[in-house]
This record gives structure tokens, C-alpha cells and sequence, in this order.
């Protein structure tokens, strides 16, 4: 509750002067400032002159009585926000509903007993300034999020951009080198080492904005037709060459293939697959390997991701999924991660209609998936 009343301003609104009076002095004695208006149209006068917190409005006064005030005050959006108390002898239940009905925000009864006055008045400033500090709170908030979406703009194309290019070469530098046996060996692991380590950078970076604007709800699932299993091809393909440099293989296996048919965002759904990978490489030990699963199953196309490495233990399973958590461990050569992309995999799932799944035994390994719904054929 505030305790400094001094800085609002009331206007008292009645037709007789020992009212406005008594108002006047009971107000004054609580450090409030008051002004005062004989009709409706001083009222206006007043408010004209001077703006205020809290209007006391007598009902019963001549040519336009507090009701219609109340309702022209309601009505103007230079006055609109001004809280009402209606000062009044009428006690019938249809003049209070009428009241409120028109904007009133509370009602005292005459004649006044000065501790409810008080009270009423001291409440309604109190939600006021609540008010009023919600409001100057939003503003700021739209200012922080106005600041934030224009860096996540400059973020978004001035990192993803030349980050995706610096990817692009030295994945071409990378497979270029098998063609020149005069090239020492040390730059070729230099390289390897730095195409592994941009494709996780890009890997990071990419996860980031996507998540990032998922939480903002601007992310929007443009769907289209794809063949899965093709797609997944694709994705392992370009994985291999992080895999290889745990000496790990890559199985990637797809029965009937022509029967994976998914409507779904191609990028998503690239990313989804580009994460689970990513995943079980590292948790994955050295010389093992990794099967990837296309298959239909029934009305669902269904991707799984068998690694053999360390598992999951049944605690740490219980926070993957937790957004709050935000859990994330090391890998099998102490690979850190940002833990956000299973989180990512499965709101894209959403997104698209289908669901994540996963099931880990610790020391034994972790099947990860998810299923997409089927594209019916067209005829």
C-alpha cells in the first residue's frame, strides 16, 4: 500500500458547497491535493486546467448529472482513464449496477464517515500507481524486445551467413586434399580438424537462432514434399566427415524407400536429422558404429539413430526434454554442447505434425527418432 499520498491530485465534483467543504478538509488532512467543481461543466473547466488522479463525483446534480459526467469522462480517451468514485444517497441496487456499468470504479455512501473515504480513495490511488507502473514496464519491455529482435537480425545475417561460406570451403578444401599426395600430412589433419570444428560452430550458431526465434513464435513451417530417406542420405553424407575423425561409420539403412514420403519444412526437418546425428557422434566412442533407420511404419515414416555408446542414465533422461533444466553434458572425448538440440528436434516435430522419441540404457547406448506422418499418394 503507498504511503505517500502527496503528489495526487483529486477533483471533487458536487453541487453543494458543505459537501465540497467537508470533502476538502477530510482530503487535505491525508496530504492529498483537491480540487473542486460546483457542475459538470466546471468539472471539464477543471480538467481542462489541470490533470488528475481521482475524481469524487457527486450523482444527484442539476442539468447534467454524474452518471451522464461519468459517461461523456468514459467516452473521451483524454479522460477514459480516470478512476471514478461516485458519491451518493441513492442505495438501490439498479443505481449501483447503472454506475458500473458506466465506467464507475467504486461508490461511497452519504453521509461520509471519513475512515471509509479515506480507505476507498487510498485504494484506488494504490491500484493507479499500479497501474501505471505495469504500463511504464511494458513500454520498456517492448523496447528491450524491439533491441533484441534487431540484434537477432544483425546476428542472423552478418554471423550465419559467412559462417555457412567458411563452411562451404573448407568442406571443398577438405575433399580436395586426397588429390595432391604432396600435401604434408599435419595440414591436412590442420584442416580436417577445422572443417570438424566450423560445421560444429555452424551446427551451434544455427540452433541458436532457431530456438531463439521459436521462443519469439516466428518460427513457420513452409511445407512441401520430400522424400525422407533421400534427404537423410544427404544429411549423413555431410556428417560422415565429422564421424570419420572419431573413426566412427556411419550405416545409414532404408527399406522401400519409395514408401518415406513426408509433407513437412525441409529445413526443419534437415536440422532435426543434422542434430540427432550430431548427438549420437558424440556420445559415441571411437571405432563404433552408428545406424541410421528410414522406414514406414503403418501411417507414419519413422527415423531412428542406434549409437552404442555411454547411454543415458534414467536422471539425466528425465531432464533432456526440460527447457528450464537446460541439460547438457560431455561427450565421449569430452565434447561440450549447448543442449538445445533435442529441444529444437522436438519442437520442430510440433511444427510439422509429428513426434520426437527416444529410449537410452547408460553404458549401453541411445536410440533416438522421430516419426513424421505419411504423405498420402495423390491420384
Amino acid at each position: 500500500m503507498l504511503k505517500d499520498f502527496s503528489k495526487y491530485k483529486i477533483l471533487v465534483v458536487d453541487d453543494i458547497p458543505a459537501n465540497i467543504l467537508l470533502l476538502k478538509v477530510m482530503l487535505e488532512q491525508s496530504k492529498l491535493q483537491v480540487f473542486t467543481a460546483g457542475s459538470s461543466k466546471e468539472a471539464y473547466t477543471q480538467l481542462n486546467k489541470e490533470p488528475v488522479d481521482l475524481i469524487l463525483l457527486d450523482i444527484l446534480m442539476p442539468e447534467v448529472n454524474g452518471f451522464e459526467l461519468a459517461e461523456q469522462l468514459k467516452n473521451n480517451p483524454d479522460y477514459q482513464d480516470i478512476p471514478i468514485i461516485f458519491l451518493t444517497a441513492l442505495n438501490a441496487t439498479s443505481d449501483i449496477i447503472k454506475g458500473f456499468d458506466l465506467g464507475a470504479d467504486d461508490f461511497i455512501s452519504k453521509p461520509f464517515n471519513k475512515e471509509e473515504l479515506l480507505v476507498r480513495v487510498r485504494y484506488q490511488l494504490t491500484l493507479l500507481e499500479a497501474k501505471r507502473t505495469i504500463q511504464q514496464q511494458t513500454v520498456e519491455l517492448k523496447k528491450t524486445i524491439s533491441g533484441r529482435d534487431k540484434l537477432y537480425s544483425v546476428i542472423a545475417h552478418d554471423l550465419r551467413m559467412p559462417m555457412s561460406s567458411l563452411k562451404m570451403s573448407l568442406n571443398i578444401l577438405t575433399m580436395k586434399t586426397g588429390e595432391f599426395n604432396a600435401i604434408d600430412p599435419d595440414i591436412v589433419e590442420i584442416l580436417q580438424n577445422a572443417n570438424e570444428l566450423s560445421e560444429k560452430l555452424f551446427i551451434l550458431l544455427d540452433n541458436l537462432l532457431k530456438w531463439t526465434r521459436s521462443q519469439l513464435g516466428g518460427l513457420v513451417a513452409f511445407k512441401q514434399d520430400i522424400n525422407l530417406s533421400e534427404l537423410t542420405e544427404g544429411v549423413i553424407e555431410v556428417a560422415s566427415m565429422i564421424a570419420a575423425n572419431k573413426h566412427i561409420k556411419l550405416n545409414f539403412i532404408s527399406a522401400n524407400s519409395e514408401e518415406t514420403d513426408v509433407f513437412v519444412d525441409i529445413d526443419m526437418i534437415k536440422t532435426s536429422i543434422r542434430n540427432l546425428l550430431s548427438n549420437a557422434i558424440k556420445f559415441s566412442y571411437s571405432g563404433s558404429e552408428i545406424d541410421v533407420v528410414v522406414e514406414r511404419k503403418n501411417d507414419d515414416v519413422i527415423l531412428r539413430v542406434v549409437d552404442h555408446g555411454c547411454g543415458i542414465s534414467q536422471e539425466a533422461q528425465c531432464k533432456l526434454m526440460d527447457v528450464e533444466t537446460h541439460y547438457t553434458t560431455y561427450g565421449t572425448e569430452n565434447e561440450s554442447g549447448s543442449g538445445l538440440g533435442l529441444l529444437l528436434v522436438n519442437e520442430f516435430m510440433k511444427l510439422n505434425h509429428g513426434r520426437m522419441f527416444f529410449i537410452s540404457k547408460e553404458g549401453e547406448g541411445s536410440t533416438f527418432g522421430f516419426a513424421l506422418p505419411v504423405k498420402e499418394a495423390s491420384f
